[in-house]
């Protein structure tokens, strides 16, 4: 499975073409439009969330509400492109183009990826690697939920951290409907409201909020990825998707820094052998301190994910910068932007993490059709439950 994404913050949409799915995934639009509309909540988004109602159109490989094993093209039209068409237009002609960018902003990839491309309108660089792109893998990802749900795979997302304020509640599976509830996705009451007082804070001062999210899934058989090559292990291309995602500056599985000050003792997980028929067979562990992985593969325990999400980059206040036309000293471009994604970025991680582990499946039980896979399923899970 393979997909490739292509689109500017403001052009005329994004366009996605995912292939590799097997034929007979029940899909329609509106499953995938759910998690966008999801992704665009969250306390802290900025007045682009309020243009933007982003839905999907399935141009490709979807026919009678299932998909049909072909390639499957996405599309999503930025609804602000109508004030962006003569800025954006892709013939010759009106230059110096209106709302050109010179002034680079300091943790934006303005700088670098002027020089790398050799743009003096720093826009050619912005308009890509804006996160507004993440609205495509949100699309692929819900599109590969469909496929882990159908498979038995259960997933989660909660902020923890938020400007530096933390959640003293632990999580649990009987909580989803109270982090769907909150506009900061947060489990503890306390912390939230301290959350979005922080943001309010940071909004009037003209700057922003990074923080730390916890991604989860349950229900995954032992044994998805590989130990026998570096790019097979499964904790390597979590983590790739992750820090291939903007803002994103540290991930840790399970718990990783912690575990990193602790004696061996303390840190992995004993195993035990129970009579049990469940999914990850008849082995269990007591901790889950590896996070579900171990050696590159998981082992039947939840998959626990963290991600570090540093402060957006454009800011209201913005900070010293130089113009890159005229080399002189400047201000930072403001661009409409958000004070804080955090609450969203949950959103785009759990999809982002589907689309790993739907990959992971189809390698192991990999078929033409979505029945065939099943079958392959059941047959592994009845041989993990008396190994």
């Amino acid at each position: 499975m393979r997909y490739l994404t292509a689109g500017e913050s403001h052009g005329p949409q994004l366009t996605t073409i995912l292939e590799g799915l097997p034929a007979q995934i029940p899909l329609l639009e509106s499953d995938v439009n759910a998690w966008l509309a999801r992704r665009q909540l969250g306390y802290g988004r900025g007045r682009r969330m309020q243009i933007e109602k982003d839905t999907v159109e399935f141009l490709s490989g979807i026919r009678a509400g299932r998909t049909t094993g072909a390639p499957i093209t996405l599309k999503i039209e930025n609804s602000d492109h109508k004030n962006w068409t003569e800025i954006m237009d892709v013939n010759p002609g009106n230059e110096p183009r209106k709302k050109a960018l010179t002034a680079a902003r300091p943790g934006h990839a303005d700088l670098v990826g002027g020089m790398k491309y050799r743009h003096k309108d720093l826009r050619d660089v912005l308009e890509r690697a804006s996160a507004r792109e993440t609205a495509s893998r949100v699309a692929v990802g819900a599109i590969c939920l469909k496929l882990l749900e159908a498979l038995g795979v259960e997933g989660a997302n909660f902020v923890d951290r938020l400007g530096g304020i933390s959640s003293s509640v632990p999580f649990g599976w009987d909580a989803l409907e109270i982090i769907e509830n909150s506009p900061v996705r947060c489990l503890d009451k306390n912390a939230e409201t301290q959350m979005i007082a922080k943001i309010d804070h940071a909004k009037e001062n003209g700057d922003t909020l990074g923080g730390v999210l916890e991604i989860r899934f349950r229900g995954l058989v032992p044994g998805l990825g590989s130990y026998s090559h570096w790019d097979r292990k499964l904790d390597g291309r979590i983590g790739q998707a992750i820090m291939a995602t903007q803002a994103v500056k540290g991930v840790e599985i399970g718990h990783g820094f912690d575990n990193a000050d602790q004696p061996g003792s303390s840190v992995h997980d004993a195993i035990f052998y129970r009579d049990s028929s469940a999914a990850k067979g008849a082995y269990d562990r007591n901790t889950n301190g590896a996070g579900g992985l171990e050696a590159g593969m998981t082992n039947g325990e939840e998959l626990i994910v963290r991600v570090a999400l540093k402060p957006i980059a454009t800011l209201m206040k913005p900070l010293p910068t130089v113009d890159v036309v005229t080399h002189e000293a400047a201000d930072a471009a403001r661009e409409r932007s958000d004070t804080t994604a955090v609450p969203a970025a949950g959103i785009i991680f759990q999809c982002v993490i589907a689309i790993v582990l739907a990959e992971a499946y189809l390698e192991k039980f990999g078929c033409d059709t979505l029945p065939e896979m099943l079958e392959r399923l059941e047959e592994y899970k009845k041989f993990i439950a008396t190994y």
